[in-house]
C-alpha cells in the first residue's frame, strides 16, 4: 500500500509519518517511509532549496511550471528507490507527494487556470515520469495559524538558515494552498482521507492519537 501524507507547511506531516511507521513496525508490518523533497539526495532538491531560499525570486516571480518541474524531477530521480520500497514492503508512507506539487502551484494561479495546471502536473508526474499513484492520500487539515506556530518549533533544515522558507513565511499564500488541498480532497472521494488535528475542545491532539484514528481506515486496518 502506498500512503501519501499531505498538508501545508507545519501541518505535522513528518511527525504523523513517524508515528504511523512506528505503529506499523510494532504490528509486524513491513513498512518504510520516504520524505519529499529529498534534500541532499537529488540534484533537483538542490534547485528546490534555492527556490525556497528565494534565490530565484519571490513566489509570484517563478514560473509555476518551472517550480512544478523541480518538485516532479526530485521524485523522478527517486522513482527507482520508491518502486523498490513498494515491491519489498506492505506499506510505504510518503511525507509529501504529487498532491503537494499540485496544491502549492495551483495556489499561485487564478481559479479559472487551476484545472489546466492540475492536469499538466498529473500528466508530468504520473504520465511522463510514470510515478505510481497513491492508494490513499491523507490530508492533515491544520489551520494556517496553528501550522505557523508549529513551523516556528521546527529544527534547523539543511536547505536554509532562515527560520521560515519562502512558502512558510507567507501565511496568505498557505491559506490558498489549504483551500486547494480541500478541493483536491473533496474531488478525490474515497481515495482521500481528511483528518482534523484538533479535539472537540480545540486542542491539538497528541500525534499518537491522530495516528490511531488514521489506522482505523479500512485500507490500513486490513494490513494487520
Amino acid at each position: 500500500m502506498l500512503l501519501a501524507i499531505e498538508g501545508i507547511d507545519g501541518a505535522g506531516k513528518g511527525t504523523l509519518c513517524r508515528e504511523l511507521l512506528a505503529r506499523a513496525n510494532a504490528a509486524g508490518i513491513r513498512a518504510a517511509a520516504l520524505s519529499f523533497p529529498r534534500y541532499e539526495q537529488t540534484q533537483f532538491s538542490d534547485l528546490i532549496g534555492r527556490y525556497l531560499r528565494g534565490e530565484m525570486g519571490e513566489i509570484d516571480q517563478v514560473p509555476v511550471r518551472y517550480a512544478a518541474l523541480l518538485y516532479g524531477g526530485d521524485r523522478f530521480e527517486s522513482r527507482d528507490q520508491l518502486l523498490e520500497l513498494i515491491a519489498t514492503h506492505d506499506l510505504v508512507i510518503l511525507d509529501r507527494y504529487v498532491a503537494s506539487n499540485i496544491a502549492y502551484n495551483a495556489a499561485k494561479v487564478p481559479v479559472d487556470e487551476r484545472s489546466e495546471l492540475i492536469t499538466w502536473i498529473e500528466q508530468l508526474e504520473y504520465g511522463q515520469f510514470d510515478l505510481p499513484r497513491p492508494d490513499l492520500t491523507l490530508l492533515l487539515a491544520t489551520s494556517t495559524a496553528l501550522a505557523d506556530q508549529l513551523v516556528g518549533q521546527k529544527a534547523a533544515r539543511s536547505y536554509t538558515d532562515d527560520a521560515r522558507d519562502l512558502h512558510e513565511a507567507n501565511r496568505d499564500f498557505l491559506s490558498i494552498v489549504a483551500d486547494v488541498y480541500g478541493s483536491l480532497a473533496k474531488a478525490g472521494g474515497d481515495r482521500w482521507l481528511r483528518v482534523e488535528p484538533l479535539d472537540a475542545d480545540g486542542n491539538l491532539c497528541p500525534p499518537a492519537d491522530i495516528a490511531a484514528t488514521v489506522w482505523q481506515h479500512p485500507s490500513l486496518a486490513a494490513l494487520g
